[in-house]
């Protein structure tokens, strides 16, 4: 039974995040998300009371599931290189060839989305957006601080700035993807941000 439950909660989750990154969080109503899903009105409530409730969830979700993946990427670039440098740089090369490697355009990134309609949200939901926002640049800080203690950067830079640079890379090239209709133009702005770090601290 828990094991049902769950798989049908996870298919909601899945099924209002396609939808919300299509039509927005305020365009998608309950029933949508019901129809799509192949649930009843029943079993969608069994889960959650509304869809406060179901942002919450789903903003979690998404957190958790990149951090997992973020998490596995950096474990296979620490295991293939001592240097900081160098695993910060396989770090973004492995995650530009699981981008080369989707079948489909990425479908949006939903704490993105989610910002133009902070309206929507309360406040629990928007620090869970800032947190995770928060998670992502202190991951790549502390690469950052272990590579300038070996590697100074050709010129000042503040290491706050460019962790917040990896997510701003891949928000903007998420956007330029999904208007090409192709994933190669978020692929490409990963790599020029790996370039920037290579000339950056000499790698050149």
């Amino acid at each position: 039974m828990t094991t049902r439950a769950n798989s049908s909660r996870e298919r909601i989750l899945g099924t209002a995040e396609a939808i919300i990154l299509e039509r927005g969080f305020a365009g998608t109503t309950i029933d949508d998300i019901i129809d799509k899903a192949a649930i009843t009105k029943g079993g969608f409530f069994y889960h959650f009371d509304g869809k406060k409730q179901l942002a919450r969830a789903l903003v979690e979700r998404y957190i958790e599931l990149d951090s997992k993946v973020f998490d596995e990427l950096n474990t296979r670039a620490d295991s293939l290189s001592e240097d900081p440098l160098q695993r910060c740089l396989i770090f973004l090369n492995l995650f530009a060839e699981m981008v080369a490697g989707m079948t489909q355009v990425h479908p949006g990134c939903l704490v993105a989305a989610f910002t133009y309609e902070t309206q929507q949200f309360d406040d629990e939901i928007r620090e869970m957006m800032k947190g995770g926002m928060l998670d992502w640049r202190a991951m790549i800080l502390t690469r950052l601080e272990q590579i300038v203690e070996k590697y100074p950067p050709t010129t000042e830079v503040s290491l706050e700035a460019l962790a917040d640079m990896f997510s701003s890379t891949l928000e903007g090239g998420i956007i330029l993807a999904r208007i090409y209709g192709n994933n190669q133009a978020l692929v490409e702005q990963v790599h020029a941000y790996r370039t920037h770090l290579r000339l950056l601290f000499g790698d050149a």
